[in-house]
């Protein structure tokens, strides 16, 4: 029997799919730039010295791309590897779990494993069995969460901005009001550049790109020290989604709203 929330999650998932559907292609075109041509294939071979340094360089994009989407960023400009790693990342990542995702579904459905396909045509094979997901609100909630992390990691990696909720109360740590959620993490950071913690597992004291944070595990003990509401931060998260911040045209272009 579906249960009104698994619907909800089918329904909410829906949307999720429709976005990376249409944007996975967009993203397989921004490895178009860095693809090697005639011309490098015409330059002589790098040295060890120059080998190494593109290794390193290669391996400092990567870690930058991997901090700033942690923290919701974009990355800046073009990437001057080759391959431009945080979008071949991208692309292996996203295609391993939309093959992953519908290998759990069918498997949780009885339907043995799906045929080989494109990601495009394993979303629409993924989106035609939703009704049948909500009949499992566990299955319909992994779906929902996958496919909503899948298609923001698309957006973030061609260059839509995350959205940012305020937060009612102060930030634990610094006092100032600038508590901040990213619906897409389902986190709270503290936006101040100045804040700094004293947990020493977070490193916000040694990396100054770094924000505190909170997960949704955390959500309790945040709203007792800030003032805050944790169900209030939950709705928040939620009513971002669902009231069209994300809408069936698209990430692309969405606002920022309440980081300043």
């Amino acid at each position: 029997m579906t249960s009104g929330l698994a619907a909800q999650h089918t329904a909410r998932a829906a949307r999720w799919i429709d976005i990376l559907r249409r944007q996975f292609p967009e993203l397989l075109r921004e490895l178009a730039p860095g693809r090697p041509g005639a011309g490098t294939r015409s330059r002589p071979p790098l040295g060890t010295g120059a080998l190494r340094a593109l290794g390193e360089r290669d391996s400092a994009e990567r870690a930058e791309a991997l901090l700033g989407e942690q923290h919701g960023l974009a990355p800046l400009g073009t990437s001057a590897a080759p391959i431009r790693l945080h979008v071949s990342d991208a692309v292996r990542d996203i295609t391993d779990g939309v093959v992953e995702l519908e290998e759990a579904v069918r498997e949780k459905l009885g339907l043995g494993r799906p045929p080989r396909a494109d990601v495009p045509q394993r979303l629409s094979r993924i989106a035609a069995l939703l009704d049948d997901a909500a009949g499992d609100p566990v299955l319909a909630r992994h779906v929902l969460d996958e496919c909503r992390r899948m298609a923001r990691r698309c957006g973030r990696t061609l260059g839509d901005p995350e959205t940012l909720v305020r937060v009612n109360g102060r930030c634990p740590w610094c006092d100032s009001v600038s508590l901040r959620a990213m619906p897409a993490w389902r986190t709270v950071l503290c936006v101040n550049p100045g804040c700094r913690c004293t947990d020493e597992e977070c490193p916000c004291d040694d990396n100054t790109a770094h924000r505190h944070s909170w997960t949704e595990t955390g959500w309790a003990q945040l709203a007792a020290d800030a003032g805050a509401d944790a169900d209030e931060i939950a709705a928040l998260i939620d009513a971002d989604e669902i009231a069209g911040r994300v809408d069936t045209g698209g990430t692309r272009g969405s606002a920022a709203a309440g980081a300043a």
